[in-house]
């Protein structure tokens, strides 16, 4: 058996945040701020990670470490901005990221990304720290690079006071949420509460605290969980693209061990794992001289944890995002059935309810949570974009309310946007989780009430009215009159009985203030006009109406609960009128 060497790699950072709260501002001010700092190590900039080596932290920091020295090699930013990386990136159902920064605009406070981000870091128990960012777009603010404490006291009174008002609206939101949370220099112990660092991506202000806080926590908390073997790599996709010139890649991230070119790899899938080769290994040149997105890739012939990296195989276009890879080592066998575990997605299913697609394991897994939660029943997910099969499944169920796909950032296939014009399937498609849920809710309050109304109309409904004697507008041919409703509702063809049970003519019309209506419900006063009937021979002022229900409409309105307690109480007098020629009727 080999025994594998350990180092310490650098903890993987992820960052996010709500939508223009400044989240690639900052990783941008951090890769700008390295690469000034040329003496103290270059940065590298891999696929979807930017790597910050302890030497440049140390000069961006200066004195605030004190000489103080860590054995961490940096720090290792995801640079896909959001909670997509977060959740994208995934091993063994927790979170790849060691650390977050969850990036909150100070003047904004929390928005729907902002508390999505929050339960996902919630969800997979991931330390983070608060970026209250913007500081410099407060009113009076004054740029100082002294430490925090001194640059908040330092202020004119008045921005204190602002700032003070946002940063207590700030840690009261942060405790909804269940957590503690206060500026970082106040507090004493780091695993009870969230420290706030107050920084500006736009001017640099707070942004070595930043770094120093991440890293202090990363060498106090983390420096078991951040040995790495040397051994065979260990990786997951972040993403799966089209490059020019090179065909499907992936770029992952590499979390363990070591990766190296002509390495037998394999890769998570929808279906079956991945078996193939390394064709190349390929990275950005460094920070400084990315100068042109268009910059050829370097081939390098092995990286080492952590680590991002594109990668070159064969067959890549069947892995998906947030599937595990590994390097063959050993058994084959045993190693295809731990990726196959790892890229299933383990999701107790409902019989019924609705069905969700998402574009990785990660994504899906938070989705189906935070739906769960809200006491949505699930019956299908699939990772992928949505197609017209997709679209044909749904329609095809009986239920209504569960012709419904939840979507979070895939696309719609043109074969399955025609499908949609002909059916009755709704997408939500958003790449908000808090969105999808929010918008669901509002279509699910007025389906509810569309479907209530048009169950109702299915059966003739009780309705009673009086004859208001000052208000005869027509005597017959159709005699026209005014009418209270005292209960239920009347529409336009329901013919009417009187309180013996004979038919009095049907109603021919309905108007309420010169605007002709179809539907008047209990305390409307309508004029209503009868074919069939005489004002003063067949009715006259004062004589109370009902509508003339058909027995088996009675029957089943008996049996079903689609009236309220108001229309029960006229269908009984309509009942009780029936029973008066026919005592069985209705039963």
């Amino acid at each position: 058996m080999t025994t594998l060497s350990k180092h310490t790699r650098q903890p993987i950072v992820s960052v996010l945040g709500h939508v223009d709260h400044g989240k690639t501002s900052l990783l941008d001010f951090i890769r700008g701020s390295t690469v000034a700092a040329r003496e103290a190590g270059a940065i590298t900039q891999h696929i979807g990670a930017t790597e910050v080596p302890i030497d440049a932290i140390y000069s961006m920091c200066g004195h605030l470490l004190g000489g103080k020295k860590f054995s961490v090699p940096g720090l290792l930013f995801i640079d896909t901005p959001g909670h997509h990386a977060f959740t994208t990136l995934r091993t063994r159902g927790g979170s790849l990221a060691d650390l977050a920064i969850l990036v909150v605009d100070i003047k904004e406070g929390f928005r729907p990304q902002t508390y999505e981000s929050i339960t996902i870091l919630r969800q997979y128990k991931t330390p983070f720290i608060v970026a209250a960012n913007k500081i410099d777009a407060i009113n009076g603010w004054q740029r100082s690079d002294d430490i925090a404490m001194n640059r908040i006291q330092n202020q004119r009174p008045m921005t204190k006071t602002l700032f003070e008002t946002k940063l207590f609206e700030l840690i009261g939101t942060i405790y909804d949420k269940g957590f503690e949370s206060d500026l970082y220099f106040n507090i004493k112990d780091f695993r009870k509460s969230i420290p706030i660092m107050p920084v500006s991506a736009k001017t640099g202000e707070g942004v070595p605290e930043l770094l120093m806080v991440l890293v202090g926590l990363a060498q106090r908390f983390l420096e078991e969980k951040l040995t790495s073997e040397t051994g065979a790599g260990k990786g997951t996709v972040l993403e799966v693209k089209e490059d020019v010139g090179l065909g499907t890649t992936v770029d992952a991230i590499i979390y363990s061990g070591i990766l190296k070119k002509e390495d037998t790899i394999i890769f998570g899938t929808r279906n079956e794992p991945l078996v193939t080769k390394i064709k190349a290994l390929l990275k950005p040149k460094p920070m400084d001289e990315i100068r042109d997105p268009r910059e050829q890739f370097e081939s390098v012939k092995e990286v080492h944890a952590a680590c991002g990296i594109k990668i070159s195989a064969p067959n890549l276009d069947l892995v998906v995002p947030g599937a595990p890879l590994r390097v063959v080592h050993g058994d084959k066998a045993e190693l295809i059935q731990e990726i196959k575990s790892q890229s299933q997605v383990n999701i107790e299913l409902d019989k019924d309810g609705l069905f969700i697609k998402a574009d990785t394991i990660g994504s899906l897994e938070a989705l189906v949570k935070e739906s769960q939660e809200h006491g949505i029943n699930i019956r299908k997910v699939e990772i992928g974009n949505i197609s017209r099969r997709d679209i044909m499944e749904t329609s095809a169920l009986n239920n209504p309310l569960e012709r419904i796909i939840f979507a979070f950032n895939v696309k719609i296939l043109p074969e399955a946007k025609e499908e949609l014009l002909n059916t009755e399937v709704t997408v939500f498609n958003e790449d908000v989780i808090y969105t999808i849920i929010e918008n669901y809710d509002v279509w699910l309050v007025r389906k509810k009430e569309e479907l209530e109304k048009k169950r109702r109309e299915d059966y003739t409904h009780p309705g009673m009215v009086k004859f208001l004697p000052e208000y005869v507008f027509r005597i017959s041919h159709p005699a026209v009159i005014g009418v209270r409703v005292l209960g239920g509702r009347i529409k336009v063809d329901m013919r009417l009985i009187d309180q013996d049970g004979k038919t009095v003519g049907h109603i021919k019309g309905m108007q309420l203030e010169n605007k002709a209506i179809s539907e008047a419900l209990q305390g409307a006063e309508v004029a209503i006009s009868i074919e069939g009937v005489t004002v003063g021979r067949q009715i006259k002022g004062g004589d109370i109406l009902f509508t003339d229900l058909p027995e088996s409409d009675a029957k089943k309105l008996k049996l079903m609960d689609v009236l309220n307690e108001d229309e029960k109480d006229v269908l009984n007098k309509i009942i009780d009128i029936k029973r008066k020629t026919n005592k069985f009727w209705g039963m």
